[in-house]
């Protein structure tokens, strides 16, 4: 018998307590614009420069926050289980926490990528990229972000992942995203499902998910405890 295979699906609520804001927050509004305005291939073609200078303070805020209990409390899973991480959001912090096998549905805060070539892709770390930033043929770099209206190419293998675990554990997302809210559907049969988020109640009308009310900080280590055992 091999080992269980635990599956992350993650999204803003487990960065939340590491300080990350979220940008759909009520007030989500930054310089006022939208959050869904400036994540847009409409708003890199009108202003480039005001979508590098966002994701710049994203990047900025990233360097400056560390990963909180929920995400050190995952990487405690890999002593016992095979654990795959399905990720919503852009930061590093599950990296950061040490947890090896992570997609990204949404891409990456840290690379940039070639607006023509999607395939040419570089590490920036936490620096601030502007228009100057080109690719080897001239081309500018832009964030290595899925945008709304951009698809979401690592879907397929998020479903795959889903496909095959043993036991989802949904941590820190409203499930009101699609496609990524979908992904729970794809779970099999008998695979034990947890969701943990403090709207828990709310936003699951699926039977057969085990609800955890609460803040990721405090209740994905009682829950890491509680599978470790």
């Amino acid at each position: 018998m091999g080992q269980k295979h635990i599956c992350i699906l993650s999204g803003a609520g487990m960065s939340a307590d590491s300080g990350l804001q979220t940008f759909r927050d009520s007030n989500g509004l930054w310089k006022q614009h939208r959050y869904e305005e400036l994540a847009s291939p409409q708003a890199w073609e009108d202003d480039p420069e005001l979508v590098h200078e966002f994701y710049n303070m994203r990047r900025k805020q990233l360097g400056q926050v560390e990963p909180n209990a929920a995400h050190k409390a995952l990487f405690l899973l890999e002593e016992k289980y095979e654990v795959s991480i399905v990720t919503q959001n852009v930061d590093d912090l599950h990296e950061r926490a040490g947890s090896k096998n992570i997609l990204h549905l949404h891409g990456e805060l840290r690379k940039a990528r070639s607006e023509v070539n999607p395939d040419y892709i570089v590490d920036i770390e936490y620096d601030k990229l502007t228009i100057e930033d080109k690719d080897p043929d001239g081309h500018k770099l832009r964030p290595h972000i899925v945008w709304f209206g951009e698809s979401v190419d690592a879907f397929d293998d998020a479903i795959e992942l889903v496909r095959n675990c043993d036991v989802l554990i949904i941590i820190g997302t409203s499930l009101q995203v699609y496609p990524a809210a979908s992904l729970v559907n794809y779970a099999p049969q008998d695979a034990d499902i947890y969701y943990i988020d403090p709207k828990a109640q709310e936003y699951m009308q699926m039977s057969n998910v085990k609800i955890i009310q609460g803040k990721a900080s405090d209740r994905v280590p009682e829950l890491v405890r509680e599978l470790m055992k």
